[in-house]
């Protein structure tokens, strides 16, 4: 049977070992996806979602993450052919699609005609990474929220999301998934700022974690304070803090129109060794 003519699969927790290992192959581009699977294993019921794989069992050679997010990894051709097969006749049940560039673009553009248009699409996002501790001073303010915080930090949280994607994470169903996951990270020790005087000057998450890498996500700098260099040694706080608790790799992906965001980034220590694209709905 040729790969193009084979139809995509939805795995379970008997497929762990191979799916960690198809994720582990390139892990900061797949930190998310692998996260996810090492904290809940594939059941749907506890992944939130479903794990569609391409190829058989003992030769997987794709997959693809169909949650809140559909995210390919490692996609050729054939398997983007079969994951938009099954994601047209699903019908669309996510808020966006994700992930490298050269798979999300095709997938996307056989979706299109069936999904309708995107509401934004950023063609072009950096995956950047750092592996040793920044060059430029770290800001020793920069510190783990505290619970007690967390409504200090949420309308930053709020600001951020709304800025970067678009639209309010309180819609909908009023915030309350939103709210829970800040708490939640808060409360795992993986919420960063810097506080003065009740208000946020600078903040970051670290979203993803794996033994092999973590992604950091939320970067947001007060605006009235931009400009005088709190991301820069806010992001080197952060790198150190992930490299000593979570991962010996620290990575983001950050939209290429956002230059002031770029420069930050490689001035932290953060280098670009990929392209993401999203599709937001």
């Amino acid at each position: 049977m040729m790969l193009r003519t084979m139809a995509s699969r939805v795995l379970d927790d008997s497929d762990r070992d191979e799916v960690l290992a198809l994720l582990d192959a390139d892990p900061v581009s797949n930190v998310f996806v692998a996260s996810r699977v090492r904290a809940v294993g594939l059941s749907p019921a506890r992944l939130g979602g479903q794990m569609w794989g391409f190829g058989p069992r003992g030769g997987l050679a794709s997959l693809c993450y169909a949650g809140a997010n559909l995210v390919p990894v490692n996609a050729g051709s054939d398997a983007v052919h079969a994951f938009a097969e099954r994601a047209r006749k699903q019908g669309r049940r996510c808020s966006s699609i994700v992930g490298p560039s050269d798979a999300v673009e095709p997938l996307w553009e056989r979706l299109e005609p069936y999904w309708g248009a995107a509401r934004a699409i950023r063609w072009a996002q950096p995956v950047m990474e750092a592996t040793e501790p920044s060059p430029v001073p770290a800001d020793p303010l920069v510190r783990r929220v505290r619970p007690e915080e967390f409504e200090i930090l949420l309308p930053a949280c709020v600001a951020m999301f709304t800025e970067e994607v678009g639209v309010s994470p309180e819609a909908g169903d009023g915030g309350a998934l939103y709210r829970s996951r800040v708490a939640e990270l808060i409360r795992i020790g993986r919420s960063y700022a810097r506080i003065e005087n009740g208000r946020v000057v600078f903040k970051a998450e670290i979203g993803a974690v794996t033994p092999q890498a973590c992604q950091v996500q939320g970067v947001w700098v007060h605006p009235d304070l931009r400009g005088r260099g709190h991301a820069v040694a806010g992001m080197a706080s952060v790198i150190k803090h992930a490299l000593d608790c979570f991962a010996p790799v620290v990575s983001l992906y950050v939209n290429d129109y956002n230059a002031p965001a770029r420069a930050a980034y490689r001035k932290a220590g953060f280098k670009e060794v990929g392209t993401f694209m999203s599709v937001l709905f």
